[in-house]
């Protein structure tokens, strides 16, 4: 028997053609085609070429011959998404509007897509809005949790590129590290050169490329003297700056750094009974900016995701 699927609200815009790839990756477009000719696909029980736009609502006819192909998302780069992780991107959407959409983004979910990544936020946006021109401005690290925002068509992109280009965008960070600080406030000023950091250009090697990072930090918060809870507010934008600025400047790795700091299983005390998985815990909390539509500079805010949560009010921190 014929099978009927309903058109999610995700799914809204999507032309046929394209819902019917998303479900069914095996299928030959000239058999899609060849389909709709002979009335075994149908849209609310009507004909169709297979050109037509979707609504959420509509009701979808899968003939039986389709019913045994896999459903699942797969692109050129062999990215893999379902329609149920468009769903969970969709509810992490915090601000939409005709310019621009912020996702307050999950921590192991990579931002752009690429060799060997599952999913990435840039093709699920680009799916969640197929009318629009979907384009990262910023980026945060996969395993780094919080703010992202993604311009929705070109003259946005170019407004919002040149901000984060010229650091006139501001964006602040929550986390915790293991260790306690001896300075409880300052600036971080050195280079970093491939996962290293160099305290001063003299002793960086001749011919090695070396990016200037400033991070400024504020303790708000320690614990047992194990743990600090830390505001950092990052001036410039390089990769794993605040990991990096964490374990080599500061000498307290961010909790569940693996990369720069220790595995979980070898923690103990107070860590080893409060922690309850692997994430990092780095948060993109707040960021500020100019509205490439408005003009007007606007601040937004992410709730702590639920695995921090459950940590920082155990240690009665504060979030600012």
């Amino acid at each position: 028997m014929a099978e009927f699927i309903k058109v999610s609200e995700v799914e809204d815009g999507t032309r046929l053609l394209r819902w019917f790839l998303r479900y069914y990756p095996g299928m030959l477009q000239r058999d899609f085609y060849k389909l709709c000719r002979g009335g075994q696909i149908r849209i609310n029980s009507s004909r169709c070429k297979g050109t037509e736009v979707l609504h959420f609502g509509d009701m979808i006819r899968i003939p039986p011959t389709l019913q045994s192909y896999q459903k699942v998302k797969k692109t050129e780069n062999g990215e893999q998404y379902s329609l149920a992780d468009l769903e969970e991107l969709r509810k992490c959407i915090i601000h939409n509007d005709n310019d621009i959409v912020v996702f307050n983004k999950p921590a192991g979910l990579a931002v752009q897509g690429g060799t060997g990544i599952r999913k990435s936020v840039d093709k699920m946006a680009a799916a969640l809005f197929p009318y629009d021109k979907i384009s990262l401005v910023h980026r945060i690290d996969k395993e780094t949790s919080g703010l992202l925002v993604v311009a929705k068509n070109q003259k946005a992109a170019q407004h919002l590129s040149q901000q984060f280009q010229n650091k006139t965008a501001h964006k602040e960070y929550l986390a915790l590290l293991h260790g306690v600080l001896s300075e409880k406030s300052g600036v971080i000023d050195n280079y970093i050169v491939k996962g290293q950091v160099f305290e001063d250009s003299a002793n960086i090697p001749k011919g090695v490329q070396a990016q200037h990072a400033i991070t400024e930090y504020k303790v708000l918060g320690e614990a047992t003297g194990l743990l600090s809870w830390v505001l950092f507010s990052p001036h410039t934008g390089r990769t794993h700056q605040l990991r990096l600025h964490s374990a080599y400047s500061l000498m307290a790795p961010i909790v569940g750094d693996d990369l720069y700091g220790i595995t979980r299983d070898k923690l103990d005390g107070i860590l080893g009974s409060v922690l309850t998985t692997k994430k990092l815990f780095l948060f993109a909390y707040k960021i500020t900016f100019v509205h490439p539509g408005t003009g007007r500079e606007i601040t937004l805010r992410a709730d702590v995701p639920e695995f921090m949560q459950s940590v920082i009010k155990f240690l009665e921190f504060q979030v600012p």
